[in-house]
């Protein structure tokens, strides 16, 4: 029988990286997911161009800022996210199926750059639909199919060559078995992305159509993303020195978990249309209730970690990232539950817990860059940039949850959104301000990154 003091052995949470085909695919997938939040940021300055009086007469397109809102939001969430999963199932892949490996990498890159200039090539309704908003044309659902491809391969590679778990498991193979979980999360949102596709009524079209065809695999998506938020987590709290108590067996059967809401999610296909009421109120009350436990138990022992051990110098822009990641997707959780009615409490509380990952693969990010061969990023900089970022995407949020509960709608702006009394003016000024100091922390993140791989005179 397993004793307390067993239970709560030190392990070192931290993924040796070697030189080899996975390395070079990681930095490949690492370049993509930089290179979109780059593409984004540009499509932030054209939106709030193609708002501005008169410089918006110079944009020949017609309704070019929700074109490039549609654009900016899946370069900035779906390929961003996607992309850096990337980086987690190549460092975790063995060197076979080389070409494989760099076909998926290439097919999803050109289907970004597709996707990046569908606004320009093409007119098309922008549909503002959950998850994967859609440009009608045919080269922006082109660039989806191919980088849909792209992935697609990447799964199945990551699935074939994936490295063995060694028993007794360490903290480098616990953090493997999170990996692998969410591998397999990832292929149960591509069945339920299939099914969807399979299964809507002939009789919907527009954006009802792309509502239901994403809303499943795009729930599933997000299992996804919190579990690799969750190895981020162990492997920065391990890199900055925190004294981890707790058993990799342990941290193995808590990702685990993880994969329960995944499998519930073929039983919510099984028993109810897609089109359904029940198929919507189901995958919302799973994303609601489905995944607090293992954020809970992890981050608790990452927090432990923390205080018990001393960070040093070099690595305390990793622990910034990892605590302002922590706070920014507990407050997102929170708010979920305060949900009532559509309202902009929904964008506070799916705001914080896509920032809470965002945040993680942006302390990664600064940890790898020396690990794959960049320069290390200026730790006096990439200090204070979570805070910055991590700040302002917390006063926004906090904002649209307070104004939630003044009724403010969703999905309106401007007149619309009958800010008719003091408390709604100050909580959507709130958040406002929030939103821009976190796109300044943003472009800073870039501006790190960037700095950090642009290849040296001197080498």
């Amino acid at each position: 029988m397993l004793s307390i003091q067993s239970l709560l052995q030190k392990s070192d949470f931290v993924l040796p990286i070697h030189n080899g085909i996975p390395r070079r695919l990681a930095i490949g997938w690492l370049v993509l997911s930089i290179a979109s939040l780059v593409i984004a940021g540009l499509f932030s300055i054209l939106l709030v161009l193609s708002r501005t009086p008169y410089v918006q007469d110079i944009f020949p397109w017609v309704d070019f800022f929700h074109k490039a809102l549609v654009v900016h939001v899946d370069l900035s969430v779906m390929i961003w996210f996607l992309s850096f999963a990337g980086v987690f199932w190549s460092l975790n892949s063995t060197p076979y199926w080389p070409r494989s490996g760099w076909l998926a990498l290439g097919l999803s890159a050109l289907g970004t750059l597709i996707i990046a200039f569908s606004p320009f090539m093409s007119s098309g309704n922008p549909l503002m639909n959950n998850y994967v908003p859609v440009l009608q044309n045919p080269v922006f659902f082109t660039g989806l199919v191919v980088f849909a491809i792209g992935i697609v391969l990447l799964l199945i590679r990551s699935l074939s060559g994936v490295i063995p778990l060694r028993i007794p498991m360490d903290g480098a193979n616990a953090l493997r078995s999170g990996i692998y979980v969410a591998t397999i999360i990832a292929s149960i949102a591509l069945v339920a992305f299939v099914w969807s596709y399979m299964t809507i009524p002939d009789t919907i079209h527009g954006v009802g159509y792309y509502e239901i065809l994403f809303w499943g695999g795009g729930h599933v998506l997000q299992f996804v993303h919190t579990t690799l938020m969750l190895v981020s987590w162990l492997w920065l709290a391990g890199a900055s020195g925190a004294d981890i108590r707790i058993r990799p067996v342990m941290v193995s059967a808590i990702f685990g978990l993880n994969i329960v809401p995944a499998i519930i999610t073929l039983l919510v296909y099984l028993s109810f249309s897609v089109d359904s009421f029940e198929h919507r109120q189901a995958f919302t009350l799973l994303m609601k209730y489905g995944m607090g436990l293992s954020p809970l138990l992890i981050g608790t022992a990452a927090l432990l970690g923390i205080a018990r051990g001393k960070t040093p110098a070099d690595m305390r822009h990793i622990r910034a990232a990892l605590i302002t990641s922590m706070i920014l997707f507990g407050s997102g959780g929170i708010i979920g539950f305060l949900i009532r009615s559509s309202n902009v409490t929904i964008p506070a509380h799916y705001h914080g817990a896509i920032v809470g990952v965002t945040l993680s693969y942006m302390g990664l990010t600064y940890y790898l860059l020396p690990q794959l061969g960049f320069r290390n990023p200026s730790i006096r900089i990439a200090q204070i940039q979570p805070y910055i970022y991590g700040g302002g995407q917390l006063l926004h949020i906090l904002g649209l949850a307070w104004a939630g509960g003044y009724g403010v709608q969703r999905k309106i702006a401007g007149s619309a959104q009958a800010l008719g009394n003091i408390k709604k003016i100050i909580s959507m000024g709130l958040m406002g301000m929030g939103g821009l100091i976190a796109v300044i922390g943003g472009f800073l993140f870039l501006m790190i990154v960037i700095h950090a791989m642009w290849p040296s005179r001197h080498s």
